[in-house]
């Protein structure tokens, strides 16, 4: 076991927690990390261009919630960390437990290919190309995210006469001040941005195209995290766990049509964690609005029939799936709809050796969940667990997509949307081993 080769693409979160684990298992690990810093997204303004942290960027989970089993944050950390705090915890972690020493940094993947054939029943051996030559692997974990590829809506992106940007590329209000904004989207970013630039912008309009569950930071005093992790049992039905917790969205923000919100749907949808955007909508320092019928130079008309001249759109669209590193059909599905063909949300079906760390979207802290995965994974490359046969992988993975295609919302977000609590009971029912 000692002598297999494993490759890790990214040192951020998920690429450090997976080296950690592979490294105790005693697996021979290699980190790949295109910039010159761990931290991953949670490097504030990463020279390795992929991450969309900006300056007031706190974390939606509290540190409890947040921290991985084994390290907690420096004493002193704020409950609900920022972008700094976060990535001084990445560095502690990865020195910690030695990972530090495995990363190549400034080293781009330029492509991962199989130098195998799985239908010959050849052991899996896999090519990793860099700038400074080609290295073979016995195993390769992608851990480099899906939130670095923007996805554009080109009625806002080429349609609007005025400063267009991607919620990817923001980072700062003070950019902003004086300015007549449209923030389009009601995510987390979204939120923040809107909530970040309205106090100094000259008007801020929100345009909440869908009804969002807004759970709130702080509840009774406490982080609302750390109460809604007491509702989070798996022997607690599914149905109750969503309706108690839309309850206490509720119980802390009220009927939310009363601000201009529509209707709530009866699709499950991603939730929005955000401490102010209902005060400032509250206060009128953030006009909301349902939808934008069109656009003519730098006017926006709403489909309410108002219509306004504004001088910046900052569009949180969501992201694609980026998979240009790896060989064509390795991956198969809609990478741009953020469908991928992946057993239990990380495995090929027909390629084994190649593992997707982190492409997912969940309602709890990242953090956890990665835990879960490199266990997994580690085991399976340890063989003491054995995956099904390709065909049996497919339809697991057709069944998934049809199960999410009938209960969330069809938008390209909720592709990789993923409930926790049921997730990790089907890894563990796939022999990952108990938290």
């Amino acid at each position: 076991m000692s002598t297999k080769r494993i490759a890790v693409i990214g040192a951020g979160a998920a690429g450090l927690c997976s080296a950690k684990y592979l490294k105790a298992a005693g697996f021979d690990v290699t980190i790949f990390e295109i910039g010159s810093e761990i931290g991953g997204m949670w490097r504030y303004q990463n020279d390795n261009g992929l991450s969309n942290a900006y300056r007031t960027l706190h974390i939606n989970t509290s540190r409890t919630v947040t921290r991985f089993h084994d390290l907690d944050f420096d004493d002193g950390v704020q409950s609900f960390p920022d972008h700094a705090d976060m990535h001084r915890y990445l560095m502690k972690y990865a020195k910690h437990f030695g990972i530090d020493a495995l990363i190549r940094f400034n080293t781009p993947v330029r492509q991962i290919a199989p130098a195998f054939d799985p239908a010959k029943g050849e052991a899996p051996q896999w090519r990793v190309e860099t700038d400074s030559g080609v290295e073979t692997f016995d195993a390769v974990l992608c851990a480099t995210g899906h939130l670095s590829k923007p996805r554009h809506v080109p009625m806002f992106e080429q349609g609007f006469g005025g400063e267009y940007l991607h919620s990817f590329y923001y980072r700062r209000p003070e950019d902003y001040v004086g300015k007549r904004i449209c923030v389009i989207g009601v995510g987390n970013s979204a939120c923040d941005i809107a909530s970040d630039v309205c106090v100094t912008s000259a008007r801020t309009v929100l345009v909440a195209r869908s009804t969002p569950i807004i759970l709130p930071k702080l509840m009774f005093g406490r982080p609302f995290t750390e109460i809604t992790r007491k509702i989070q049992r798996p022997w607690i039905p599914a149905g109750i766990r969503r309706r108690l917790t839309r309850f206490l969205a509720y119980v802390a923000h009220g009927d939310l049509t009363k601000l201009g919100f529509r209707p709530p749907s009866a699709e499950r949808l991603h939730v929005t964690s955000n401490g102010t955007i209902v005060n400032d909508i509250a206060y009128r320092r953030v006009e909301l609005k349902q939808d934008i019928q069109r656009i003519e130079g730098k006017v926006i008309h709403f489909n309410d029939g108002a219509s306004d001249v504004f001088d910046t759109i900052i569009a949180a669209t969501g992201y694609k799936c980026d998979l240009s590193f790896l060989a064509d059909g390795l991956v198969t599905g809609n990478p741009d709809e953020n469908k991928l063909d992946l057993y239990k949300r990380i495995v090929p079906p027909e390629w084994p050796g190649l593992y997707m760390i982190g492409f997912f979207n969940t309602d709890t802290a990242l953090n956890m969940v990665f835990e879960h995965q490199a266990r997994w994974v580690r085991d399976i490359i340890a063989g003491k667990v054995q995956l099904p046969p390709p065909d049996v992988m497919r339809q697991n993975v057709e069944a998934k997509a049809e199960w999410v295609h009938t209960h969330f919302k069809q938008t390209p977000r909720h592709g990789i949307e993923e409930e926790h609590v049921p997730y990790l009971a089907e890894l563990k029912k796939a022999g990952a081993p108990p938290a």
